[in-house]
């Protein structure tokens, strides 16, 4: 099929929507101190700009597991989406699913997934809802008890949440997912499989997309930014830092909160 808009007259930058300006936030993990450092900072830095823009925000997903605080950080994410709703200067608001929510839901109709579960940060999510683990991984009725807490722990607020999460969204020349994309397929026949777990092919690529991709889900010390892709993801859960990208006109630019 190849990538058609390389046929296209090539544009010189790529742009935010005009008269917005995007902040992405990486992966979450159970920090909800940190959460709650950087979206006063990025409230406050809308409101520095001062130049009647509207602000959208857009979080890239893996809200729970492995930080303490997974309870709490959709606690936040709720009273955030509401908040913002009421407010002048912000417009919409994306949450995006990531890989982690989508292993906890796969555990609550699948109770036998919870031991790859809690490889993976699942224990301290269980946790943040009161929920203890197995004392016996290996008995299955032990895994559908605790499955069944964790629904109930869940109620439905927050389950409802997660299942109505976005796999992507498409801002101006921007597209935001969890992971990435994959390589040499258009934007239209991409999989949530891939928009949700891909790393090494995607990462290690060249080629380019209809639009500029910005992600999570591949932690780094730093953020990264080149022609074809933005990470985000500087893995907050263990280093403390939590980092979102400002995305105005056709310039670049991050915040983060936590250490340096």
């Amino acid at each position: 099929m190849g990538f058609t808009w390389f046929k296209r007259k090539k544009k010189t930058s790529v742009s935010a929507p005009e008269g917005h300006v995007i902040y992405a936030i990486g992966d979450v993990h159970g920090r909800e101190d940190l959460l709650s450092d950087l979206v006063t900072k990025i409230e406050a830095d809308l409101q520095s700009l001062g130049k009647g823009l509207i602000g959208n925000l857009v979080f890239l997903g893996d809200y729970v597991d492995r930080g303490l605080g997974s309870k709490g950080v959709l606690n936040h994410l709720l009273v955030l989406e509401k908040k913002l709703g009421e407010g002048e200067i912000w417009g919409d608001v994306y949450f995006l699913k990531g890989n982690h929510e989508e292993a906890l839901l796969h555990f609550l109709e699948d109770p036998g997934f919870g031991e790859q579960w809690l490889v993976h940060g699942g224990t301290e999510t269980l946790l943040s809802y009161g929920v203890s683990p197995p004392k016996d991984q290996s008995d299955a009725h032990e895994w559908r008890e605790v499955s069944m807490a964790l629904k109930k722990a869940l109620g439905g607020e927050h389950r409802s949440f997660m299942e109505r999460l976005q796999s992507s969204v498409i801002l101006g020349d921007y597209i935001f997912v969890h992971a990435g994309l994959r390589p040499g397929k258009p934007i239209e026949q991409q999989t949530e499989q891939d928009m949700l777990w891909i790393r090494k092919d995607f990462l290690s690529s060249t080629s380019r997309f209809e639009k500029k991709v910005v992600h999570g889900h591949s932690p780094k010390k730093l953020p990264y930014n080149d022609h074809r892709r933005i990470g985000v993801d500087t893995g907050a859960y263990i280093t403390g830092v939590l980092t979102a990208v400002r995305l105005e006109g056709d310039k670049v630019s991050f915040l983060h909160t936590g250490e340096n």
